[in-house]
């Protein structure tokens, strides 16, 4: 029997169970541990609430979780409760598929002021991540500004700006909605340091910006490209260009008659937060684009900023004796190898990009990773006790595990309390959440 120890239950951990029973069928036991006493990691606090269609892919997850030789290891925190050599002494291999749940730092002047946050935090808090749900975020300025060019960007600009009726179906947490239902703010910014041809924006997400009920999404046409170099462009990126086309030709009559509006403000830079302890403008600086990257021009100006939301990419957190690049904000890695034992998968391996989809061959390469260093001898010493051996750890330590029936019931009573036409209100403490199961 093969013992695996999976660090991480979002996508790239339960596609890793599911290679590993590919690979091994009944020959093997999976536990997945995680430190919420919740499965699913950003399925459940990273996608946006109202995107309810892509948080059923949790559905495929279940399916393996429930399998008799993949156990979910709840409320269990690698580097407090148990350490990594810990884990390499009871399983013959261990794949840390934490993800990259930390904030980017901008790393200007500033940015330590009251009411500018990082997206994996304000995310977070609409989301009901227990870490983030005690946030509150001041939402009684007419200005946001939201600093990226990918699809977390229009997250939270699109969350800022929904009427409360458009949320019916989402899961948004109750505190986040109390909180956007007095919110005051008229006009969300959105800063790119790049232009339309460089946007990570995806055809779909900037879309949905065009059907807001209270919004209109503005782009200058003079920050617009000749139509013609749209030819060069691949699909994706074409549509993507086009949505912001069509956003610059919305007539001034439109935008009169709406309450907010969200303005794509292309080829500028920040470089510096202003304010007496709170934030209150963002200081930037244009640019161009010379063979893809963003230069500046020495021109700066300021813009009104009450709400600044980062969203320019995440972090793994690092753990306790496990080798880590600092540079590139994830474990130090030879396409997924760490240590003897030792794996990473998903965006604790390559960084905060990819889908979702891309967890899936990830996962699968390296089980067949692991099944070639067993095969050569590398791994499965005798007598690594695995399931058995941390239940006996776990036993000596006191530790509280919650298992995948213990989070049906969790998931059960998050049903019960839900609002009208939500599918479930959030539990947004883990104290709550355990004494659910007492």
């Amino acid at each position: 029997m093969r013992h695996i120890a999976i660090i991480g239950s979002g996508p790239a951990g339960y596609y890793t169970a599911e290679g590993a029973q590919k690979q091994w069928g009944e020959d093997v036991q999976v536990d997945i541990f995680d430190r919420l006493p919740v499965p699913y990691g950003l399925i459940r606090t990273g996608v946006a609430p109202d995107h309810q269609s892509i948080k059923g892919v949790s559905r495929r997850y279940e399916k393996t979780a429930l399998s008799g030789n993949v156990r979910f290891v709840g409320n269990v925190s690698i580097g407090e409760d148990l350490s990594i050599a810990d884990l390499l002494d009871m399983y013959d291999a261990v794949v840390l598929a934490t993800g990259a749940p930390n904030d980017r730092s901008l790393g200007l002047p500033g940015e330590e002021l009251d009411n500018v946050f990082g997206s994996a935090e304000f995310v977070g808090w609409y989301n009901g991540h227990p870490q983030f749900a005690g946030l509150s975020p001041d939402l009684s300025g007419k200005h946001a500004v939201v600093i990226g060019m990918g699809n977390v960007a229009l997250d939270v600009a699109r969350i800022l700006s929904k009427s409360e009726e458009e949320f019916a179906g989402s899961d948004i947490v109750g505190h986040a909605l109390d909180a956007l239902r007095g919110s005051r703010i008229e006009k969300i910014t959105i800063v790119a340091r790049r232009g339309p041809h460089q946007v990570a924006m995806t055809p779909k997400e900037l879309g949905e910006l065009a059907h807001l009920s209270r919004a209109t999404p503005r782009v200058d046409p003079e920050d617009l490209p000749d139509e013609a170099e749209d030819a060069i462009l691949e699909p994706g990126l074409r549509k993507s260009v086009a949505h912001l086309r069509s956003f610059a030709a919305i007539p001034e009559s439109i935008h009169a008659d709406a309450p907010i509006e969200i303005y794509f403000d292309l080829f500028a830079s920040p470089i510096a937060f202003h304010g007496a302890g709170k934030v209150a403008e963002l200081e930037l600086e244009r640019t161009e684009v010379v063979t893809g990257r963003a230069i500046g021009t020495g021109e700066t100006y300021r813009i009104p900023a009450d709400l600044v939301v980062s969203c320019i990419g995440y972090r793994t957190s690092p753990i306790p004796d496990v080798p880590f690049d600092e540079r590139m904000g994830r474990f130090a890695n030879d396409e997924g190898r760490i240590l003897t034992g030792l794996y990473c998968v998903g965006w604790a391996r390559r960084g905060p990009s990819g889908t979702i989809g891309t967890n899936r061959p990830d996962g699968f390469s390296v089980i067949e990773k692991i099944a070639k260093d067993m095969d050569s001898g590398k791994l499965g010493r005798a007598g690594k006790k695995g399931r058995a051996g941390f239940d006996e750890l776990a036993a000596a330590r006191g530790l509280e595990v919650v298992t995948f029936r213990d989070w049906k019931k969790i998931e059960e009573a998050e049903a019960a309390a839900a609002r009208d036409g939500s599918p479930r209100e959030k539990f947004v403490d883990i104290a709550a959440m355990i004494k659910t199961l007492r």
